[in-house]
């Protein structure tokens, strides 16, 4: 697999079509990209499973989801992970998306977020990566 950057390979990951997105970071203020992205991409008729500890077991539902602490606490496939997390943080998580089972198909690091090493890994295990792109921003250009 390879790091994605043509608008061909973008566009074939981007069809929702029954893709699940799981995001490390959600934010529950809607002000805040890591809430208006995912929202973008649930009216858009994915499924979107928020991650962030803080709000998990809270019993607050996020498109129809309530947030999981972590990806391994999510019992469905996962095709798309999408990342909203410091670039120092990114590697935190490498153990968790690789427990995923199946693993999914892409990891995308949102705009501003990079790590090459992280990303190296995940490519060398058949994972797609795209890094420092806003996957709404490419959703909207792309379909």
């Amino acid at each position: 697999m390879t790091l994605l950057s043509s608008a061909q390979d973008l566009a074939a990951h981007l069809r929702p079509e029954g893709a699940t997105v799981a995001v490390i970071g959600f934010h529950r203020d809607p002000s805040r990209a890591a809430h208006y992205v995912p929202e973008y991409l649930h009216r858009r008729g994915f499924r979107v499973i928020p991650v962030n500890p803080a709000l998990a077991g809270s019993g607050e539902e996020f498109f129809g989801s309530p947030a999981a602490a972590q990806l391994a606490d999510i019992t469905v496939p996962v095709d798309i992970v999408v990342v909203f997390r410091r670039s120092d943080k990114v590697h935190g998580h490498l153990d968790d998306i690789l427990s995923l089972s199946p693993r999914p198909r892409l990891v995308w690091m949102q705009q501003g977020i990079r790590d090459p090493q992280t990303a190296a890994v995940l490519t060398e295990v058949g994972i797609d990566v795209v890094q420092d792109r806003c996957i709404m921003v490419d959703h909207r250009s792309l379909t």
